[in-house]
């Protein structure tokens, strides 16, 4: 990966859902990974849910404030790949402050860019930690809205 790469760059449109179907935190990664396998940079749906999965297991990524950044790196991942999804109502995603969670990032990354991976986590990371910024990521009226806010960010 590219060190400068932007979330900018790497989240695209298409890979942004406003409002979340599911409401348990199994069927909402399941449906996190449906977004991001359009992509067609997910060569294994299934093993990829499953990393997911086992990434949970070592303890939530639900980061609080309202954000969960579920994330995995696998051999069948061909390139990074974000996506952004919103639940309304909020879902219990057994986040570390214990609130619901409300905005997710899902990030894909190959299994040899452990740096790249990093480094996308920590953008990721540093962009939510503004609780005015996740407000407006709450209140985005569109998926453009929600691009906006990331450039905006990154300027």
């Amino acid at each position: 990966m590219a060190a400068d790469a932007r979330l900018s760059s790497i989240l695209k449109e298409k890979y942004v859902l406003l409002s979340l179907k599911e409401k348990s935190k199994n069927k909402v990664i399941n449906e996190l990974v449906a977004l991001i396998s359009q992509s067609g940079k997910l060569k294994d749906r299934k093993n990829f849910y499953n990393a997911i999965l086992k990434r949970e297991k070592l303890g939530s990524t639900g980061i609080g404030n309202g954000v969960a950044i579920p994330h995995a790196k696998s051999a069948k991942v061909n390139g990074f790949i974000i996506a952004f999804a919103r639940s309304v109502e909020g879902i219990d995603f057994g986040a570390l402050d214990g609130e619901k969670t409300y905005l997710f990032f899902i990030l894909a990354s190959p299994e040899s860019d452990v740096g790249g991976h990093l480094k996308i986590l920590a953008d990721i990371s540093r962009l939510v930690k503004d609780k005015f910024i996740v407000e407006r990521f709450k209140n985005a009226k569109d998926k453009k809205e929600i691009l906006k806010i990331i450039k905006t960010y990154e300027q």
